[in-house]
């Protein structure tokens, strides 16, 4: 894209300082398999008047891989015209404290579920929307009819429709869970839609 652009001078940063020193050239390659990836990169930076390769700590890439999974889900207008996106940062991170249960509507991990159980897509799916429920369903794990969502620390978080949140956040504050775990780990399920990460 920044070729289709006619950009002149690229910044790239990286979060991997292993993989940064090789773009640079200060680091050897080892394994045959990233050899051919690497070369592909020269090639590519010859296309340009200049390409810098920055190392950044990964806690300071959390905007960029926001834009990546962003970019992921949109499909290239092929226009050399993109328009400017407008990005808020908030101070506090915000959480649901309700769930509101739509009637005769699939829970919001159904496509995933099935794509683990069956491989099968929606059939309204094109492709950009299948590549997403790949890349997506590669992060949960599925046993039995229980889904679960690996964190980066390999936990494994629960993944809940509307109802059973709304049950265990019954549960939770009528103090049946009794005193197992702390309430944040208790309530760490699937972040996005089980809509109980970080109740109190």
């Amino acid at each position: 894209m920044a070729i289709d652009q006619d950009v002149e001078e690229l910044l790239i940063m990286g979060y991997s300082d292993l993989i940064i020193r090789q773009a640079q050239g200060e680091c050897e390659t080892p394994d045959v398999k990233i050899i051919p990836y690497m070369q592909h990169v020269e090639d590519l930076s010859k296309q340009f008047k200049s390409v810098e390769f920055r190392y950044i700590l990964r806690f300071h890439n959390e905007l960029a891989d926001a834009l990546a999974i962003l970019a992921s889900m949109l499909p290239y207008p092929g226009t050399v015209h993109i328009n400017l996106l407008e990005i808020q940062i908030q101070e506090r991170h915000g959480y649901y404290n309700t769930v509101e249960a739509e009637p005769n509507v699939q829970p919001w991990y159904h496509d995933i579920k099935r794509f683990l159980k069956t491989r099968e897509y929606p059939e309204q799916a094109n492709g950009d929307q299948r590549k997403t429920i790949r890349r997506l369903a590669s992060s949960f794990f599925l046993s039995g009819e229980v889904l679960y969502k690996r964190t980066p620390d390999l936990k494994l978080l629960r993944c809940v429709d509307a109802q059973e949140a709304g049950r265990i956040m019954h549960e939770v504050h009528a103090g049946m869970c009794g005193p197992c775990t702390n309430g944040k780990g208790l309530l760490q399920l699937c972040p996005k839609m089980s809509s109980v990460s970080g109740a109190q």
